[in-house]
């Protein structure tokens, strides 16, 4: 069922549900949104659960964040079927690399 995207704002999408807070991180039963699956992607590419769970909860402070503003500015302009390649930030796999995960 295509929806409006709760972050990009982009209408005729298929959305996902996103937790703010992390299932790992205790958000089972907390807030959750529904973002198309470009916006969804790219979040968990950026950051790790725990960086998600420590500052960027709300769509609020999502869209202010200025990693996932820039890509909002960007996928706007993107037709709603659009679903780009997602890399993890190289930042976040050599964290990933030290944690072990």
């Amino acid at each position: 069922m295509e929806q409006t995207c709760e972050l990009c704002e982009r209408k005729g999408v298929q959305t996902t549900v996103h937790h703010l807070t992390p299932k790992e991180e205790g958000g089972t039963f907390k807030p959750t949104a529904n973002l198309c699956v470009p916006c969804h992607k790219h979040i968990h590419a950026l950051y790790t659960n725990k960086e998600i769970a420590s500052r960027l909860t709300t769509i609020s402070e999502l869209k202010r964040d200025e990693k996932v503003s820039k890509f909002i500015k960007w996928i706007r302009k993107q037709p709603a079927e659009t679903i780009p390649k997602t890399k993890k930030a190289n930042r976040r796999k050599k964290d990933e690399e030290e944690l072990g995960e």
